[in-house]
């Protein structure tokens, strides 16, 4: 009985051990080693080669014509390196690849096809070959639609690029990626992780959010991502939080007087039907006829009324103004305008006194005279 015992004790230790060892195995496949690559794709992976051939054309604007007439043997020879054979048709305005037999990577026609894609779209071919390369993807952001108004979306879009270009550099030096800003999209091309913050960043800008912001939070994660010990924290603490004002266009005021009604539980109450109207003033139980006679007789008096007011208004223009009666004006009486008596007496007296003919040449004050009156009484 103790041997069994001893067997079932020991195995439930076992299993947590195994456990722990594979818990442990697979955290470490989750991370990748640094410098790590995936192999490159070769000849022997897939020696029969491809089943069928496979083609993808795309247009390009006139504009394009001589630069890719210049740029397309060297694109052919890009291409032969994977045995991929392309084709440029000025008459139609496209270009052309498609597989031969000898290609042996499925995946390079797809890479073909971006590269005619970014050439389309004025990315020079410098850059467009490096959508050939493993590690490097592409992707074209069209822009045209997110904004109605045409000066807007101008705006936006000059935005993005910044002053003599400094914000798109900024932007490609964050990321490791490639940016063309071109008409009504924005190609792209780099390793995946930037292309994601690339997309995100002109989005945002589009819908009125200042790239300066993105790129801030992207200057910060880079430092964060340097630090091996924040590597695996959250980093919500460090990264800063830009809120979107959206302010109300129409000013309303500050003090609202609104009169609220008063508060009945009844209905408001049921407007009368032209029925009712008619039984209240017994219209409803006359005859036909009658009913006509008296609409008639409406009729004929607010005719009548009208024939009147037109005749009123047409007697206007002949009908004399009134004119206003004319008042004389009197002057209110002043202490100036007053008669004095007393002194109109004393100048009757004074020309009495005087004798008839010239006034004299040296006229003496009253004063004076009586003066020698005396002397010559005396």
């Amino acid at each position: 009985m103790a041997a069994p015992t001893e067997s079932t004790s020991e195995t439930p230790t076992n299993k947590k051990q195994k456990k722990s060892k594979n818990a442990v195995d697979e955290t470490e496949l989750l991370v990748v080693p640094e410098g790590w690559k995936e192999p490159k794709f070769t000849r022997e992976d897939n020696p029969k080669g491809l089943l069928e051939e496979s083609s993808f054309a795309t247009l390009f604007p006139k504009y394009r014509e001589a630069y890719l007439k210049e740029c397309w043997p060297l694109v052919q020879k890009a291409l032969g390196d994977v045995f991929i054979n392309a084709t440029l048709d000025l008459i139609e305005g496209s270009m052309t690849v498609h597989t031969t037999k000898k290609t042996f990577d499925p995946y390079a026609i797809l890479r073909a096809r971006d590269l005619i894609k970014l050439l389309a779209r004025s990315v020079p071919f410098e850059q467009a070959v490096r959508i050939l390369e493993d590690d490097m993807a592409c992707d074209i952001i069209k822009i045209g639609t997110l904004v109605r108004n045409r000066e807007r979306f101008v705006k936006r879009r000059q935005r993005l690029i910044g002053p003599k270009g400094s914000t798109l550099k900024a932007l490609e030096l964050l990321t490791n990626c490639y940016v063309m800003v071109q008409g009504n999209t924005v190609s792209a091309l780099g390793p995946f992780n930037g292309l994601k913050e690339v997309r995100k960043v002109v989005l945002e800008t589009m819908k009125n959010i200042h790239p300066i912001y993105n790129i801030k939070t992207l200057m910060i994660k880079r430092e964060l991502a340097s630090d091996p010990e924040l590597r695996t924290q959250n980093w919500e603490r460090f990264l800063p939080n830009f809120r979107h004002k959206s302010l109300s266009k129409r000013k309303q005021p500050k003090k609202k007087t609104v009169k609220k009604k008063e508060y009945t539980p009844f209905p408001p109450p049921q407007p009368e039907s032209k029925i009712d109207k008619q039984l209240a003033t017994g219209e409803f139980f006359l005859l036909e006829s009658e009913k006509r006679r008296k609409k008639m007789t409406e009729i004929k008096v607010k005719q009548a009324e009208a024939l009147s007011k037109r005749q009123e208004q047409r007697q206007k223009d002949f009908i004399p103004p009134k004119e206003k009666p004319a008042v004389k004006k009197t002057k209110p009486a002043t202490t100036e305008n007053k008669i004095d008596i007393q002194a109109i007496k004393e100048k009757v007296k004074k020309a009495k006194s005087k004798k008839l003919g010239a006034p004299p040449v040296n006229p003496e004050t009253p004063s004076a005279k009586d003066g020698k009156r005396k002397k010559l009484k005396s």
